[in-house]
């Protein structure tokens, strides 16, 4: 009697969860944005700075953190970079998304001041100009997928930026 093995590959991880959270990220984001945008036509850079802190760099952050390390194989399946089992390189990346978003919620909440908020807009802006040059480096090999990609997280990283350094540039500009 011949033994033989059968070789079972874990199941396919539904992508269902990581897309709603991809969503959910690119709508609170937007919203931070555009609140951002709206208190800048109206107020401050400062002001504007906070719904930019908050959503699109606090909220966003731990909904990222979240879709990157709870949910990593829906995730790297969503993003075709499934390995067929965990990664602990894409859970890291959840756990820098945390740790930059958490601080610039605590940064609104506990009023740490213009300079803190700015400094992790920032901080997050360089996080996605990064991921958008890696995404440039992918087209040839990915083709429009990294192509979107990289736009997205070019656009994300422009609009940090400028809420970052117009406020940063407001906070220079007053007396002492």
């Amino acid at each position: 009697m011949a033994m033989t093995t059968e070789q079972h590959s874990p199941p396919v991880a539904d992508t269902r969860v990581a897309s709603f959270l991809m969503t959910a990220t690119y709508v609170v984001g937007g919203v931070g944005f555009f609140l951002g945008f709206q208190q800048a036509t109206s107020s401050d850079a400062a002001s504007a700075l906070e719904p930019v802190a908050v959503l699109s760099v606090g909220v966003v952050g731990i909904v990222s953190m979240i879709r990157h390390s709870i949910f990593n194989r829906s995730d790297a399946v969503r993003m075709g970079w499934d390995l067929g089992r965990r990664n602990n390189f894409q859970i890291e990346v959840g756990f820098a998304n945390l740790a930059i978003g958490v601080p610039a919620l605590l940064s609104v909440a506990l009023d740490w001041g213009t300079t803190a908020q700015a400094a992790l807009v920032l901080a997050y802006a360089l996080y996605f100009a990064q991921v958008a040059v890696l995404s440039a480096l992918a087209i040839r090999d990915e083709g429009r997928a990294a192509l979107v990609r990289m736009a997205i997280m070019a656009i994300m990283a422009g609009f940090l930026a400028w809420f970052s350094l117009a406020a940063l540039a407001e906070v220079d500009a007053r007396p002492f």
